[in-house]
């Protein structure tokens, strides 16, 4: 993908005030005892965030799983985060999965509020990261 700097930085702007409406999404879920939908909406916001960081770099993954892979390529590799982000990043998505397909899944409590930890601190993190990229570009 060929954009300029600045579309870029607006394009990743966008993506990443929607991570944070979905964790708000989440955590009103969460409190409400949606479970469910919590997980659902953590997932999201962290792959908001990443497709925020991404596009950053001209990336924009038609795929989760391509999403992963090129957030470990671009990101963990040459640490600039964390190597336990894919892991945490697989982990929500396989909650996700499991509740959005899975015919008998329920989320428990304590697994929807490890998934908003999770979704918090990584936001944070790839936050902090890509406004130090959009600094530099």
């Amino acid at each position: 993908m060929t954009l300029a700097p600045e579309d870029k930085k607006a394009l990743s702007n966008i993506r990443m005030e929607k991570a944070y409406r979905y964790l708000q999404d989440a955590t009103g879920n969460y409190r409400e005892g949606r479970y469910e939908t919590a997980v659902n909406r953590s997932y999201y916001a962290v792959l908001s965030a990443v497709r925020s960081i991404l596009i950053l770099e001209g990336i924009d993954p038609e795929s989760h799983k391509g999403a992963i892979t090129m957030l470990s390529l671009r990101f963990v590799k040459p640490s600039l985060l964390a190597k336990d982000i894919v892991k945490r990043f697989e982990l929500l998505l396989s909650r996700r999965t499991d509740v959005d397909y899975g015919d008998l899944e329920t989320m428990s409590a304590a697994d929807a509020e490890d998934s908003l930890r999770i979704s918090q601190e990584m936001i944070e993190s790839i936050d902090k990261v890509r406004i130090d990229m959009i600094r530099d570009l």
